[in-house]
């Protein structure tokens, strides 16, 4: 798959996935804030019956005052009314208990008869009229009062407390809120003269707030108010099963980014590998075709005849074959790489002494191109665990690297320095060579991968080494590191653990 096509199908995903979240977050956030209206309008229907049930227990305590109050007048009305109730009671005994043989003769006397129907009709009128004024008094007395005398008490007076938190709770109830409520009472200029225990709003808590008494005048108002700390929890779940569903589809644009840098990943590598193929290709090809040529002049009858064209092309075999194996090597390390397991025959070894080896072998070919070697050891025990062969591989992968990206037209100075600190053997390999870049410094240690030179192309191999040094060393407990400038030169530094000797 091309790269294009991936950054379009990634692309196309990303939007994708943006456009259902910001779907996702906008309907969640709508919930909220409807959930948020539908409680505050719960919560304030709630005020409001209350306040409605504290006037009519005030009206109906002061009404029960009124009766109290006015009863001896009522007894007196009664009294008084007495006998002209037993007046039109009599009448109406009169009217009624006639005698059955008088009826025909009182039928023949018609205006008698309505006369007195008619009075007794309206002695009961103005019986009921004379108890509805008493009665209207008696309410116009008592609405007096509570205007009067009622707001002028002191609120905790006129409110029970204890009455109020149960009518409350009640309320709540019937509005579907059962959590925890804090309330407190208070004055028109926001002062508490009552708070339930644990009141203590914070910044974060919504305050509701009702006027007790609607009816009191504006300067002697007071309200309730009301709060519920465990408010936003509540609302919030009633939305769990879409924060649910956003932490789904979270899981699925993490999963989809993974799986993304996972394909350009092998991708890379897939790349990496191609170029690896064709490096080795021309790096077989060389060295095949030579020792191919070499195998020609030999049987040639005219080299044959001459000693020192012989010895020549035997040594251009010889020096060809082993390219050659140094190539194959290097496939084995990628293979040894991949499995991840090296083997490894591990011995006690004084570093110095194989870094000093290692210099010796390498010198020569560092002066024949004109630079130096500058090796400074330790003069401790610089006694490591170690495969022989292996560590020394890294040390000739490191001197080679150092060779290959030298600064062209300045002569390559290659310094080594060892030292030990807190029990570890540290290894100092420095070169003046053209340096690492900050964006490939962290990526020379990748399998394949190779810091470009521009359009310089006489830097051959395969992308390995580095990746076959860190490895070693990893294996063997230590850690490597690397410090570059560009055009200043690189550093590369080896810890490894001492072992400790009586």
């Amino acid at each position: 798959m091309r790269k294009s096509t991936i950054w379009v199908l990634v692309t196309i995903m990303a939007l994708t996935f943006v456009c259902l979240l910001f779907i996702q977050i906008t309907y969640l956030n709508n919930v909220i804030q409807m959930r948020k209206e539908q409680f505050s309008l719960a919560v304030k229907r709630s005020l409001y019956d209350v306040s409605e049930a504290l006037e009519r227990d005030e009206s109906i305590r002061y009404l029960q005052e009124g009766v109290n109050e006015s009863q001896k007048r009522l007894i007196s009305y009664e009294f008084n009314s007495k006998e002209e109730n037993k007046y039109i009671k009599s009448d109406s005994s009169k009217i009624t208990l006639l005698p059955s043989k008088d009826i025909f003769s009182s039928y023949k006397n018609k205006d008698n008869y309505q006369n007195n129907v008619t009075k007794t009709y309206i002695g009961i009128q103005e019986m009921l009229k004379k108890q509805y004024l008493y009665q209207k008094g008696l309410l116009n007395d008592v609405v007096l009062k509570i205007l009067n005398t009622a707001s002028f008490q002191p609120i905790l007076e006129r409110v029970d407390t204890r009455q109020l938190e149960s009518y409350l709770r009640a309320e709540l109830l019937n509005n579907d809120i059962n959590i925890v409520f804090k309330f407190a009472i208070s004055d028109g200029h926001g002062k508490l003269l009552y708070k339930s225990q644990g009141y203590a709003p914070t910044s974060k808590n919504v305050v509701y707030s009702q006027i007790i008494f609607p009816n009191d005048a504006p300067d002697r108002t007071h309200y309730i108010k009301i709060y519920f700390p465990t408010q936003t929890k509540y609302i919030m779940q009633s939305v769990e099963f879409m924060i649910t569903s956003f932490i789904f589809t979270l899981v699925m644009l993490l999963t989809f980014i993974f799986t993304i840098v996972i394909a350009l990943r092998q991708k890379k590598l897939s790349d990496m590998k191609t170029d690896f193929i064709n490096n080795m290709t021309h790096e077989f090809k060389t060295p095949i075709s030579t020792i191919s040529l070499a195998a020609q002049m030999l049987n040639d009858q005219s080299v044959g005849k001459n000693p020192k064209m012989i010895e020549h092309v035997a040594k251009v075999i010889i020096d060809e074959s082993s390219r050659l194996r140094f190539q194959v090597d290097k496939v084995l390390q990628m293979s040894l790489l991949e499995k991840h397991k090296v083997m490894m025959r591990l011995t006690m070894l004084d570093a110095n002494t194989v870094i000093d080896k290692a210099i010796s072998t390498f010198r020569l070919k560092i002066e024949k191109l004109g630079g130096e070697i500058n090796a400074h050891l330790c003069d401790e025990e610089t006694l490591v665990e170690v495969d022989e062969m292996h560590f020394t591989n890294v040390i000739f992968n490191l001197f080679d690297n150092a060779l290959k990206y030298a600064y062209e037209g300045r002569p390559l100075k290659l310094h080594i320095e060892t030292r030990t600190r807190n029990g570890k053997l540290e290894i100092e390999i420095e070169d003046n060579g053209i340096g690492i870049k900050k964006e490939d410094l962290k990526k020379i240690f990748e399998k394949f991968y190779r810091v470009s030179t521009g359009n310089i192309h006489n830097v051959k191999g395969f992308g390995l080494g580095l990746a076959y040094v860190q490895k070693i060393i990893e294996d063997l407990k230590g850690t490597i590191h690397a410090e570059s400038e560009v055009n200043i030169g690189t550093k590369f530094i080896i810890v490894l653990p001492l072992i400790k000797t009586d």
